[in-house]
Order: structure tokens, then sequence, then C-alpha cells
């Protein structure tokens, strides 16, 4: 394990920068576009232009690894990405930013498809799941960190949006300048999502499923907050719950991986978070009961991910499995589009415990999905 931790290190650096990067400019989007005027309507576009930059990330960013390399492409995306959170505060306007947000998304889902492609290609089978919790740890610190840098700055000056880009931009050093060795780039071959899912249909169905637990979780949590009378710093310490549940149960998960069937795994992960669901729709009146249940939800969403992608991989050659990450981004970018949209509806109709209902019905579909798949394969 140590020996393939000593080939990703530049790598998973370089992951933990650009998150704090990206983490920052996520929640500056919403401070900033209140500072100049935006209505709801305006900041939702805006907001929903990511995914679709997103979802076209997902399916170039292979072709793209297949022409020049896992680090070129690294790189260039970093780039781009770093060129537009500048140039976010230099006009400050709706249409503006939805042209930006689609060339964010992009580049963010390509860096994803890269990384995501070159552990698997760093990994074995036995090794897999410790390397992906590795990953998914790193993208958590990056996550969390973001929160903190935001304390820093007045989001109504440029200083926060400057800061996010040189992190951004000084992600990939770590990668050009490690002598630890990079896929070759003749490794890649096309898939699409069809031959995708006929060779792993557990790891398609789950990950849009899980697109849209984890999506409804960061994106509709603070307004599950702030309609059951949460303060902010209340709210600050449930989102914060949501991913420091991954920051416990991420490795535990991924050494359990490497050690059984990992079906059974993602089954009693399943569980867990649909029993925490189910805690929260209860009892989230309690704020204790409130917060395991968050906790626990979100901690078995991001492990849950990994386990996936460990398990499609697992049935893959070296060659496909650029292909494969980038159609497992594009189907977990689907079901985040898809999760928000249902669960707001839904708080809508039923009242903002339905935030929980809707959570815990979508992890006993996956657990559904995941045991069929299990039977099936036995």
């Amino acid at each position: 394990m140590f020996q393939v931790l000593a080939t990703i290190w530049a790598l998973l650096i370089g992951i933990v920068l650009i998150m704090l990067g990206n983490g920052m400019h996520f929640t500056l989007i919403g401070l900033r576009g209140g500072i100049e005027g935006f209505t709801a309507g305006e900041l939702a576009v805006v907001t929903s232009s990511y995914f679709v930059g997103f979802l076209s990330g997902a399916r170039f960013a292979p072709v793209l690894i297949r022409r020049v390399g896992h680090v070129r492409v690294f790189a260039a995306l970093g780039s781009f990405m770093s060129a537009g959170l500048i140039a976010l505060t230099l006009l400050a306007e709706p249409w503006a930013w939805t042209i930006l947000r689609v060339i964010l998304g992009f580049c963010m889902s390509g860096i994803y498809v890269t990384a995501e492609s070159w552990l698997n290609n760093a990994a074995t089978n036995e090794t897999r799941g410790k390397v992906l919790s590795a990953y998914m740890i790193a993208q958590t610190l990056g996550i969390i960190g973001a929160q903190g840098l935001l304390t820093l700055g007045d989001a109504g000056t440029a200083t926060l949006f400057i800061g996010a880009s040189i992190l951004v931009s000084i992600s990939f050093a770590p990668i050009l300048l490690s002598i630890s060795p990079a896929p070759v780039i003749e490794v890649a071959k096309p898939m699409s999502l069809k031959q995708l899912f006929i060779s792993s249909p557990l790891g398609v169905v789950g990950t849009f499923l899980l697109g849209g637990l984890y999506a409804t979780q960061s994106g509709m949590g603070a307004v599950f907050g702030t309609q059951v009378g949460m303060s902010a710093n209340l709210i600050s310490l449930f989102i914060a719950m949501l991913f420091g549940g991954v920051l416990v149960l991420q490795y535990p998960f991924g050494w359990l991986s490497d050690r059984m069937d990992r079906r059974k795994l993602i089954f009693g992960a399943a569980v867990l978070g649909g029993a925490a669901c189910l805690l929260g729709w209860l009892y989230g009146a309690d704020r204790r009961a409130l917060m395991v249940a968050a906790f626990l939800a979100g901690g078995v969403t991001t492990p849950l991910y990994a386990l996936f992608l460990a398990y499609t991989n697992d049935y893959l050659s070296t060659e496909e499995m650029p292909a494969a990450s980038g159609g497992l981004v594009f189907t977990f970018g689907l079901g985040a589009i898809a999760g928000p949209l249902i669960t707001g509806y839904a708080m809508q109709v039923f009242g903002p415990y339905a935030f929980w209902l809707v959570l815990a019905v979508t992890s006993g579909r996956s657990r559904c999905t995941r045991f069929t798949a299990w039977r099936s394969a036995r």
C-alpha cells in the first residue's frame, strides 16, 4: 500500500489544493451573487450551469487523455479553471457567470476523470479500495478547509476569488515537479455508456442514485436548516457533520473493501445510510439526533462512490479505465441534477423534513439495486 501511495502522493496533494479552490468558489458564488443583487432565479441558473459543463467534461476528458496524457490534461484544465475563477470578479453579470460556470464545471469534471483513471491505473484489485479512499479523504479535506479559508477575507472584494485561483494554479505543481510515473498515453480506449452498463450495471445505477444523494445533502442541507429554524452557526455545524463523517468512515470502508466482497459492503453501507436518513426524518427535531443522522448519512455517501468506482474497475482492463471513469462521472452528474430538483419539490409540498424522507427512499432504491445485482451475480 505504501508503495502505491508513493507513486500517487503528488496527485493527492494536487487534489487537496484544487478542492480548496473549488470549495471556496462554490460558497463565494452565493455570497457574492447576493451582494451584487442577483435574484434567486438568476443564481439558480448560474448554479445549474456548472453541471452542464460537468457533464460535458466527463464525456470529453477521456478523449483528451488519449491524445495528450493524464499530466497535460490535469495541468491544462487546472489552468483554465484558475483563469475562470479570476474572471468571475471582472464582470459580475448573471450571463457572464453562467458561461464561466459552464467552463469551471467542464474543467472540474475533467480533473475528476483524469485523477480517478490515474489512481485506478496505479492500483490493483487488492489495493484499489484503500487508494480510492485516500483520494476521497483528500477531496473532503479540501472542501472542509475551504470553508475555513473563507473567513480570511471579504466576499465583496476580489481577494477570496484570487486566493481560490492561486490554490488551483499551484495544484498541478506537485504533479509536474514529481518524478513519480504517470500512466502512459496509449492505455486509454473509448467505452460507451451502454458498454459500461453491460460491464457493471450495479456501478452505473448505483452511481446515478448516489449522485442524487450527494447533491441533495450538499446542496439542500442548508435549505433544510434554514426552513427548520436553525441558526447560521448550527447550519454550519450541520453541513460540517455531513462532511466530517467522511473523514472517520472513508478509510475503514476502503480497508474492508479490499478484504471482502465489495457488493456486500456496498449493501451494508447503503443500509446504514438509509437508517441514518430515517433517524433524521423521525427524530430531527432533536438536534443531537439530527447531528448523528448527518454524520452517518454524509459519512457513507462519499465512501460509497469510492466503492462503486473500485467495484466497476475490478471488471475492466487498464485500457478501459479512463473512459469508464468519465462515464461514471457523467452518470453521477445526471443524478446530481435530478436529486435536488426532486427534493426541493418534495420539501415544498410535504415540508422541510421531506429532505430526509427523499434521502431515505433513494437509499432504499439503491439498496434494492445493489441486492439484486449481488444476488444475480452469485
